[in-house]
């Protein structure tokens, strides 16, 4: 083969063999993994196994396991299977384990048993950026995102689901009576082999429909509103996309505005992201020890108790309130047009007219204060307030903290654009990263595991790209 450049040949025999540690380059992340599975404290974390047993068969260290599915995880290799093909074959992993190669099995309950260990593990790497002051801005986003879970659709079931079924059911089941029905009445019109498959296919829909309604009772005797026979935790999900659901679990992350690293993250199968506003911005706030921060959120946390809890904390929260005024959108004043005045308690309306507090009322849950003028009946304008008698207007009780994050909101129009570009690109990173299946275990505490994994690598490759591999290893060892 002239002039090519041409490989060794298969065969040679070395004088002096080559390193391992030659093939793996200063600045590759694999070194980055070791040093920092290596300078955590195992046992503190929860691992067992750190100190060998007396007797019995030898065991791998937790080291070595954590260090393969970091590598995994940092690689787009999540599989237990392909991780043993990986560790037989790759370089890397090679020089990682020093050749060992455990099996899928032995790799695979690594992770079932250790998943409290491995949420903390990915907890010391973001006090580790704390540390190295990341986190000094003290700007998150918090959004939630749909994820995937190990569960078919039509293994997944609420009552209307079921309903809509069995009606389909039925009406296979008439049409094939009516086809039996013509056969008993002309048999010439219908071989008998015909009739079989019939029989059996009317046999089958019944034994679906007796399933069916096990399942029915099982949701109205439960507290569940759904049920997932792959995964039991797994609940269907409205995504951004109209008219579509995915069965799967609600990830909530909070992102570091600066350098778009996770500061903290849950798994949910709350189907919606109202309610999770306040224990994302606590933990945000505990990840990042941060005196005052500032947390951005969509509409779709907006909370009067959440966002209070959260002003409470010390957490400046900025949260849109949603536009659901029907009498804004039928071309009405809105609430936003009525003027409150705090030493008062009054409100003073487009027509310049006083509407003082006329009782309270619990509703919902929250104390709602009611108010409304005297003048509405007589009001020149009063077509373009309400159609009611009076417009009356209710207050919470805790408004004026609503009032001081809508302030907030007012004075950094560009809040809602720096949410958006902080933390959707690490949900759109995240899922190109977990293939079009997302989650490949089952059931919450499991696939908050492998999220925990996930979010590891992700913030291992955000820092190693910050401050670069040799920087990382030397404040690792510090």
């Amino acid at each position: 083969m002239k002039r090519f450049i041409e490989g060794e040949e298969r065969s040679q025999v070395t004088l002096l063999p080559e390193c391992l540690d030659d093939y793996i380059a200063d600045d590759n992340p694999v070194r980055v993994v070791d040093v920092f599975v290596d300078e955590l404290k195992l046992h503190q974390l929860g691992f067992d196994g750190v100190s060998p047993a007396a007797t019995g068969r030898p065991s791998y260290h937790p080291a070595v396991l954590l260090k393969i599915y970091i590598y995994g995880y940092l690689n787009q290799v999540q599989s237990s299977r392909r991780l043993e093909r990986e560790a037989q074959r790759n370089v890397e992993l090679m020089w990682l384990t020093g050749r060992l190669t455990p099996d899928f099995k032995t790799i695979a309950d690594f992770r079932k048993d250790h998943g409290d260990a491995i949420r903390k593990v990915c907890r010391e790497f973001v006090l580790l950026c704390r540390r190295l002051k990341l986190f000094a801005d003290g700007i998150v986003a918090i959004d939630g995102s749909k994820f995937k879970a190990v569960n078919n659709r039509d293994k997944n079931f609420t009552s209307h689901k079921i309903q809509v079924r069995m009606q389909q059911l039925e009406h296979s089941i008439n049409r094939y009576l009516t086809e039996l029905d013509r056969a008993d009445r002309d048999p010439a019109i219908v071989l008998p082999e015909r009739v079989a498959r019939l029989k059996e296919r009317i046999a089958k829909i019944k034994e679906q429909m007796r399933g069916l309604g096990k399942i029915e009772e099982q949701l109205q005797t439960s507290q569940e509103r759904q049920i997932s026979l792959t995964d039991p935790d797994a609940r269907s999900m409205a995504t951004s996309r109209l008219g579509s659901a995915v069965v799967g679990y609600n990830v909530q992350t909070a992102v570091d505005a600066k350098h778009h690293l996770i500061v903290a993250h849950e798994v949910t199968n709350a189907v919606t992201d109202r309610g999770q506003l306040a224990a994302m911005a606590k933990a945000a706030q505990e990840a990042a020890a941060h005196p005052s921060l500032i947390v951005l959120a969509d509409r779709g946390y907006f909370e009067g108790y959440q966002i209070l809890e959260c002003e409470q904390a010390g957490i400046a929260a900025m949260v849109p309130k949603p536009l659901t005024s029907g009498g804004k959108f039928e071309g009405r004043f809105d609430k936003r047009d009525f003027m409150y005045n705090s030493e008062r308690d009054e409100y003073q309306c487009p027509a310049v007219q006083t509407a003082i507090r006329r009782f309270t009322t619990v509703e919902d849950g929250k104390t709602l204060h009611k108010y409304w003028s005297s003048a509405c009946r007589g009001c020149d304008i009063k077509s373009q307030c309400t159609p009611a008698p009076q417009r009356r207007i209710s207050r919470w009780e805790h408004e004026d903290v609503l009032e001081i994050v809508q302030a907030r909101l007012d004075g950094a129009p560009k809040a809602s654009r720096l949410r958006q570009s902080t933390v959707e690109h690490v949900f759109g990173t995240l899922k190109a990263w977990m293939g079009s299946t997302h989650f490949l275990t089952r059931t919450l505490p499991r696939v908050r595991t492998e999220m925990s994994l996930q979010v590891l690598a992700y913030n291992l490759r955000r820092v190693i790209k910050i401050l670069g591999t040799e920087a990382l290893i030397a404040q690792m060892r510090t």
